[in-house]
């Protein structure tokens, strides 16, 4: 529930031909200076020699210093064999969305001044647990592989990857100039593993452990908060909010208190609400803080009125979150510093909306926010009412089950497009929506760029007319016009799809759940979508016929989900067949599971080196 094309273009001899040289023939091609000068002197002097390839690539890797987007990189490297050589000679961050689409050597091979690496592994609906543990994206081979090429690698971000002990270990030795790391939604790794990132990694300044599950038994929890070594550190982020064990707080307080350029920290449940108040005394300079549990666990002396200075104290915070366990007798403590926040995350308090009226009213510079359904539309009127500034907005369910009846509905999402016309992204969780609403929205915040409406009951209609919800999200990909990512959920005919696959050209990511209604759909998307980078659909009935109809366009997709769909394993087969390039993987839960020609789940994705030799018996590679 929480929350790129692999950028790496290996068509070296796409330019072959096109070189940047010029040279000195008789038809012609001589530059008119040159020509000058050799009838001068009678025609007997020759010109200057051609430019070399070096010297050329000199030039460009000065030029494409500047280039900053990976897209533009991207192009830059298919002009021609200089470009590419100069464009990966001046790379120095590397991003690849899929752990399987390239090996670690070639990549190295390509890139060898690489300083930061961001490297994806399993698909997005793992959050979900649609994939089996085990499944593989291994971060081993590549820290074992980088680490003799990449003596200067400064940062990394790990996304969905399966991460050991060893491997951080072998990370923290690895590069001395190493100071930033993120592990997001990562799992199989323990407190062992960041003692050695915090005591053998002598500059960090970094530490994000975000959504991981970090496998500590009881017995065997490291002390990793006083491995950081002794005297004034770099830090400059330190979250750990997913860590399930207490820390040493007497380490933890002497750390923030040596941490003069520490700006963000986000404690977990364990750090109460009276030991947070000595950490933001220890730094005032904060401008991020995640706040742990939120209550007073029973410590003695006026916890209320020490949080409530402390918040006074802090001038520079404009981001709050954690509020695990919250005890709402505390909110008001937090008053001092609304007014100055951008960003407010909720999405761990279940909070009502009599609890969030005086906070939100106060946040009138607010951008994000991310919020449980517990608040109701009542809430979300609220917020429409005073956050005219607001960006991007996430309501997750307190009830993730499909038959729960959900506190949010189509109300709250009208609320929020008349009063927020400056919304980005929005990601709505409910279980009643009517077309109206979305059609409100369309119309209201043209500026959209992510739209996930996630109706959890299976086939929703307009809760009010019964219809289909196609005008609602076919509205949406008419007007607006910047949207790259889309959701779509509820009951949807062809004709919704035929509506993105007609106005939907700059999609890049489209999630379907419990949505659909023939092949037909799937194949006005895969034709009409030509940006289409990411496809993840659920529970939802496109069969071979569907699939099959996107075989001209899976070459320019990063990847393709399906599970509990009404695939076949002959029509799996034939799409591996008519795809040799492509890895297509039929996956089981487990390796009891035996449903003959059925395909419960599916992944399919580009790779430059075929399929992966990781796989688990359960997964099936065709």
């Amino acid at each position: 529930m929480r929350e790129e094309r692999l950028e790496m273009s290996e068509n070296g001899d796409g330019g072959e031909g096109k070189d940047l040289r010029w040279s000195p023939d008789p038809g012609g091609t001589v530059p008119p200076k040159f020509r000058a000068t050799a009838a001068s002197t009678g025609g007997g002097s020759a010109p200057p020699p051609p430019f070399s390839d070096q010297v050329l690539e000199n030039v460009l890797e000065n030029v494409l210093c500047f280039l900053t987007s990976r897209r533009d990189r991207n192009a830059a490297s298919l002009v021609c064999k200089s470009w590419y050589r100069a464009e990966a000679h001046t790379r120095l961050e590397l991003f690849i969305g899929n752990c399987y689409a390239v090996s670690p050597a070639r990549a190295i091979e390509r890139f060898r001044r690489v300083r930061s690496l961001v490297l994806k592994g399993k698909p997005r609906f793992a959050d979900f647990n649609l994939v089996p543990m085990g499944w593989g994206a291994r971060l081993s081979p590549w820290v074992a592989t980088m680490a003799p090429a990449y003596p200067w690698l400064e940062r990394i971000c790990l996304k969905r990857m399966t991460v050991t002990d060893a491997d951080l270990v072998l990370l923290s030795f690895s590069f001395p100039s190493f100071h930033d790391l993120s592990l997001i939604c990562c799992d199989g790794f323990t407190t062992i593993g960041l003692a050695a990132i915090a005591g053998n990694c002598r500059h960090l300044r970094s530490l994000d452990l975000i959504e991981n599950d970090v496998e500590d038994d009881e017995d065997e929890v490291v002390d990793w908060v006083s491995s950081f070594p002794p005297g004034n550190t770099y830090l400059e982020s330190l979250v750990f909010d997913c860590v399930g064990c207490a820390v040493n707080f007497d380490a933890l307080l002497a750390l923030v208190a040596r941490s003069p350029f520490l700006r963000r920290l986000r404690v977990n449940e364990h750090i109460s609400s009276n030991r947070l108040y000595q950490l933001m005394a220890r730094a005032p300079q904060l401008t991020h803080l995640g706040t742990g549990s939120f209550s007073s666990s029973g410590e003695e002396g006026d916890v209320e009125e020490t949080l409530k200075s402390a918040f006074q104290s802090s001038n520079s915070l404009v981001c709050l979150s954690g509020f695990r366990d919250l005890a709402p007798e505390y909110l008001h403590t937090i008053y001092p510093v609304c007014s100055n926040l951008t960003s407010l995350n909720f999405s761990y308090a279940q909070i009502s909306a009599a609890q969030l009226k005086p906070v939100i009213t106060r946040c009138h510079n607010l951008q994000t926010f991310w919020v449980l359904d517990s608040l109701g539309d009542e809430g979300l009127q609220m917020v429409a009412a005073t956050c005219k500034k607001l960006r991007e907005l996430r309501v997750f369910p307190l009830d993730v089950s499909e038959d729960s009846e959900g506190f949010v509905s189509d109300i709250g999402l009208a609320a929020i497009s008349e009063g927020c016309h400056e919304l980005q992204s929005i990601l709505y969780f409910c279980q009643r929506m009517t077309n109206a609403a979305v059609v409100a929205m369309s119309k209201n915040c043209p500026e959209l760029v992510v739209f996930r409406l996630c109706i959890m009951g299976r086939h929703r209609p307009d809760r009010l007319t019964g219809e289909p919800m196609d005008e609602g999200f076919g509205a949406i990909i008419k007007h607006c016009k910047k949207l790259t990512r889309l959701a779509v959920s509820g009951l949807l005919t062809d004709k919704a799809f035929a509506y993105i696959g007609l106005h939907g050209k700059l999609v890049r990511t489209l999630s379907v759940a419990f949505a659909g209604d023939s092949d037909l759909g799937l194949r006005y998307v895969l034709e009409g979508c030509p940006n289409l980078q990411k496809l993840e659909i659920r529970d939802s009935p496109f069969g071979d016929v569907g699939l099959l109809s996107g075989i001209n366009h899976y070459y320019n997709m990063r990847f393709l989900w399906m599970s509990s769909c009404k695939l076949s394993m002959n029509g799996c087969r034939e799409l591996a067949r008519r795809l040799p390039g492509i890895v297509v993987e039929v996956i089981r839960d487990n390796l009891e599971d035996n449903a003959g020609d059925a395909v419960g789940k599916l992944y399919m994705y580009r790779s430059l080196v075929g399929p992966r030799n990781d796989a688990p018996p359960f997964v099936q590679i065709l």
